[in-house]
């Protein structure tokens, strides 16, 4: 039986100026991988203290091995290749922020290594409660690294691109569960694109139709987490609108794609986006199973202003007239840090909103 988590977080950490300094040091081959894990390992066990002191319900290595959420896919995998991919990021001066690294599948992708199993050794190891891992899906990667002209070559159809990114994320989800990892978890950013009518355009002046991508993406993420031995195992997908430097992609409510997307879903939890008016109301929520946990990201973690409780609470109790309270969670809408350089806010200030996470949890839940 799955475990829900009251006081949840997504995964990722704001980095250490050390972390920083020596991941740039190391790309410029000043130091060696054996030192910049040294220095990772040293910041991942003080992030793990900041948790342990702040109550968190559940741990992370806040992804400090990682460039970004999805490098960890990205540096196991042969055949693809970075590439400049503009986005139209949202938020004030926009337009002179640096995008992430993207890549495109250029050959036949060729599985080195897993994905994550030299971050989960080491939280399993030193994480004073129960942990998570994360991993980008594979309805979120094939369709941004899917270029015609260049992938069709070898993967003639996006399908065929996503039944392949999901069997290698299939196959790392079960080396995880078989390790014992008590919560994994599914980073979905993609999803909400669906929902923006401006990401739709872009799709379809690309030739994509993007409801049938929409049907497409979901099986593929299905498929990831099918025939899964399920005791102990918490499986979760995490769904927000962009996060880089405190910026966003997307808006709009999850109406659109709701039903689908709830009911098909085998997980046991949904970490979804609310902490502004771009996530539209609690309605879609009357779709989500009985029984299946919703996270509402509630605190913002683009900004350092807290949010009031009041508010907080009430807001609690505007979801739970689509999902029982014993059904609901409270979590930060994403991480602290989704790319390298991390947002807008304070080591203090993340401090700040992971307490309040807690306090929050443990007022309405006990």
């Amino acid at each position: 039986m799955a475990t829900s988590y009251r006081a949840d977080q997504v995964g990722s950490l704001l980095r250490p100026a050390a972390v920083l300094e020596a991941r740039a040091d190391h790309a410029e081959g000043r130091i060696g991988p054996e030192q910049l894990r040294n220095i990772e390992d040293k910041a991942i066990l003080d992030a793990l203290e900041l948790q342990r002191q702040v109550g968190i319900d559940v741990f992370t290595d806040g992804e400090y091995r990682r460039g970004d959420f999805r490098t960890d896919f990205a540096e196991a995998v042969e055949g693809m290749s970075p590439v400049g991919f503009p986005l139209k990021w949202r938020g004030p001066q926009a337009d002179t922020l640096e995008t992430p690294t993207a890549w495109v599948v250029a050959a036949r992708l060729q599985q080195k290594r897993r994905l994550t199993a030299h971050e989960s050794s080491f939280v399993k190891e030193h994480a004073p409660g129960p942990y998570k891992v994360t991993i980008p899906s594979a309805g979120f990667m094939a369709p941004r690294c899917y270029r015609a002209g260049i992938t069709d070559r070898v993967y003639p159809r996006l399908s065929d691109l996503l039944r392949e990114m999901s069997a290698i994320v299939r196959s790392e989800v079960r080396a995880l569960a078989a390790e014992g990892v008590p919560y994994i978890q599914l980073d979905a950013p993609g999803y909400t694109a669906f929902i923006d009518q401006q990401q739709r355009q872009d799709m379809r002046d690309r030739g994509v139709d993007p409801d049938k991508t929409f049907g497409d993406v979901v099986e593929a993420d299905k498929s990831s987490l099918e025939g899964l031995e399920r005791e102990g195992l918490t499986l979760a997908i995490h769904l927000c609108r962009g996060n880089n430097r405190s910026h966003w992609l997307g808006e709009g409510s999850y109406e659109p794609i709701a039903e689908k997307l709830f009911t098909s879903l085998p997980v046991d939890t949904f970490l979804l986006e609310y902490d502004t008016e771009r996530a539209g109301g609690f309605e879609p929520l009357r779709f989500v199973p009985r029984g299946k946990t919703v996270v509402l990201g509630l605190i913002t973690t683009k900004e350092g202003r807290l949010e009031s409780r009041d508010l907080l609470l009430r807001r609690i109790d505007e979801a739970a007239r689509y999902v029982p309270i014993e059904d609901l969670a409270i979590s930060p809408q994403c991480g602290f840090a989704s790319v390298n350089t991390g947002n807008l806010l304070s080591w203090d200030d993340q401090r700040r909103k992971l307490e309040l996470v807690v306090e929050i949890a443990r007022r309405v839940w006990g």
